[in-house]
C-alpha cells in the first residue's frame, strides 16, 4: 500500500515484548505438534464416514496426509530460516508483503482462536458423562485453569502439556492394542449405498461427491500441527529444533491417524462410527462390552487428548496475537509481556472471546470455521515457500525441503482443494468467516497499516530483504 506508514517507538518497546529464549528443545516442540492435533484422533474425524463412507475418508486422508506432510516439510525450511513468533505470518510477510503477511496471520488467528472454543464444548460433554456437570461453569473453569498455567511461564506450561499429551498417547495405545485382534475388513464397508449418487459403491457409498465432503473431516486428523513454528523465539536452537520437532510430530500423526481410521470402523463397523460422538470408546465397547477396562480407560484418559489440544492451541493463539500486535497489525497493547516473558494479554483477551463463543455451543460450526481459516493459511504459507525460493535463492536455509518447490507446489494445490471442500460442509461457516475477514481487512486498511512498528523482527527481516534486493 502506498499509504503504509510506521510509527516511531522508544527503545523500551521491544524490551517490554520479549519471550523466554531456550524454553523448548526439539522434543518439547514435537510434543507441542502432537498436542495441537491429538484430540482429532479421539473424535470428529469419524463423522466423515457418515457422509462418504470408509472409502471417502480413506481417499480424503491420503490427500490431506500428503498436503500436511508436504506443507510441514515446506514450513520446516521457513521456520529454520525465519525463526520468529509470527510463524506463518512472518513467512508470508517476507515473501508476499504486508498484505500477504496480514492475511496469513489473520487466517491463523481465525483457526487458533475458534478451535479452543469448539474443543472446550467437547470437553464439557466428556465432563458431563463423568460427573454430570456441563455448561458455562465448566467452560469458564477450563479456560481459567489452562490460561492460568500458561501465565506461569512457557517452559513450565510446555512441560505440563507434554505430560498431558503422554497420557493421551497411552489411551491411543490401549485402543490400538485392544482393537487389532477384532479387525475385520468387511466392517469397513457396511455403510448403506446411495444408489442415486454418481460413482456409488460399497467403497464410496455416497459416490465421488462423498470424497469432497470427507476432506474437512480428514483435515481434523492433522489440523494445527502447523503451529509449531509459533514457538520459534522460545526454542533452544530454531535452526535445528524446528525442523526436527515439527517433522517428528507429523510422522506420529500420520501413523496415529491411519490406525484409528482402520481400527475403529474395522472393529465396530463404519456405519456405527459415522454417527458416534466418541468413536474409540464406542468401538471398544462394541467388541469388549460397556464396562470393559479398555473402554473405561480410553473414556477417562481420552479426555487428556481434548485437554492437550485445548491447552496447546491456547499457547498457539497467544503467540500469533503477540507477533501481530508487536508489529502493530493489531492493537499493540496486546503484546506486552510479564516479568516472566509471558504475553499475558495475548493469552487472556482471546480466552475471554473464546469463552463467549463457547456459550453458543455450536462446536461443529466453529470447527468448520477453523478449517476455513486453516486452509487459507496453508495456501499462503506454501506459496510463500515457492516465492522465497525464486526471490531469495541465497537466503540462509539450515534445513532445505526435500523436493523443493515441487513439494510446496503440491501442498499449495491440495490446500486450494481443501478450501473449496469447506463449502460442501457449511455455507454458514464460510459466511461467518467472511465477516471476520471483512472486519480485520477494514481495520488494517483504514488504521493499522499506517501505524506499523519497523523494529519488529518480521518487519526488519522484510526491510533487510528489500535493501539487499535494491543493492543487487
Amino acid at each position: 500500500m502506498s499509504d503504509t506508514g510506521y510509527d516511531s517507538v522508544d527503545q523500551n518497546y521491544l524490551e517490554q515484548r520479549k519471550l523466554k529464549k531456550g524454553a523448548a528443545g526439539w522434543m518439547l516442540l514435537a510434543s507441542l505438534g502432537v498436542a495441537y492435533v491429538i484430540s482429532g484422533d479421539f473424535s470428529g474425524w469419524n463423522l466423515g464416514m457418515g457422509v462418504g463412507g470408509f472409502g471417502g475418508m480413506f481417499i480424503g486422508m491420503i490427500l490431506m496426509g500428503i498436503m500436511y506432510l508436504f506443507m510441514v516439510l515446506s514450513i520446516a525450511e521457513l521456520s529454520a530460516s525465519l525463526p520468529t513468533a509470527g510463524g506463518g505470518y512472518s513467512f508470508a510477510r517476507r515473501a508476499l508483503g504486508r498484505w500477504g503477511g496480514y492475511m496469513t496471520g489473520t487466517a491463523i488467528l481465525l483457526e487458533y482462536m475458534i478451535a479452543p472454543a469448539a474443543i472446550v464444548i467437547f470437553i464439557g460433554g466428556y465432563v458431563e458423562a463423568l460427573t454430570g456437570l456441563n455448561g458455562p461453569f465448566v467452560y469458564a473453569a477450563f479456560y481459567a485453569l489452562f490460561v492460568g498455567i500458561h501465565l506461569f511461564g512457557a517452559g513450565e506450561a510446555l512441560k505440563i502439556m507434554m505430560v498431558i499429551t503422554a497420557l493421551a498417547v497411552s489411551a491411543l495405545l490401549v485402543f490400538v492394542i485392544g482393537m487389532i485382534p477384532h479387525f475385520d475388513a468387511a466392517n469397513l464397508f457396511n455403510v448403506p449405498v446411495n444408489e442415486a449418487a454418481i460413482g456409488a459403491s460399497a467403497f464410496l457409498p455416497n459416490g465421488y461427491m462423498g470424497v469432497w465432503s470427507c476432506i474437512p473431516f480428514a483435515i481434523w486428523l492433522f489440523l494445527a500441527v502447523e503451529g509449531v513454528p509459533l514457538a520459534a523465539e522460545e526454542a533452544d536452537d530454531p535452526a535445528k529444533d524446528m525442523p526436527k520437532g515439527i517433522i517428528t510430530a507429523m510422522i506420529f500423526l500420520l501413523i496415529s491417524g491411519t490406525l484409528v481410521l482402520f481400527l475403529a470402523p474395522g472393529g465396530a463397523g463404519a456405519a456405527a462410527m459415522g454417527v458416534s460422538g466418541a468413536p474409540l470408546v464406542e468401538a471398544l465397547q462394541a467388541v469388549y462390552g460397556q464396562d470393559s477396562f479398555a473402554a473405561k480407560y480410553v473414556n477417562v484418559v481420552g479426555l487428556a487428548g481434548l485437554i492437550a489440544s485445548f491447552f496447546s492451541i491456547i499457547y498457539g493463539y497467544s503467540r500469533q496475537v503477540f507477533a501481530l500486535s508487536r508489529a502493530g497489525y493489531i492493537p499493540r497493547w496486546l503484546s506486552v509481556t510479564t516479568k516472566k516473558h509471558v504475553p499475558a494479554r495475548a493469552l487472556i483477551v482471546p480466552g475471554v472471546i473464546g469463552f463467549v463463543l463457547s456459550l453458543t455451543e455450536q462446536g461443529d460450526l466453529m470447527i468448520t470455521m477453523a478449517v476455513f481459516g486453516a486452509t487459507i493459511s496453508y495456501a499462503l504459507m506454501t506459496l510463500s515457500h515457492m516465492v522465497l525460493r525464486v526471490k531469495e535463492p541465497d537466503l540462509e536455509r539450515p534445513y532445505r525441503t526435500p523436493g523443493g518447490m515441487v513439494t510446496s507446489g503440491i501442498a499449495f494445490v491440495l490446500s486450494i482443494l481443501a478450501f473449496i471442500s469447506t463449502f460442501f460442509v457449511s455455507w454458514q461457516a464460510a459466511l461467518w468467516s467472511g465477516a471476520f475477514y471483512a472486519v480485520m481487512i477494514a481495520y488494517f486498511a483504514f488504521y493499522s497499516s499506517k501505524h506499523l512498528v519497523a523494529q519488529a523482527p518480521e518487519e526488519e527481516f522484510a526491510a533487510i530483504a528489500a535493501a539487499q534486493a535494491e543493492l543487487s
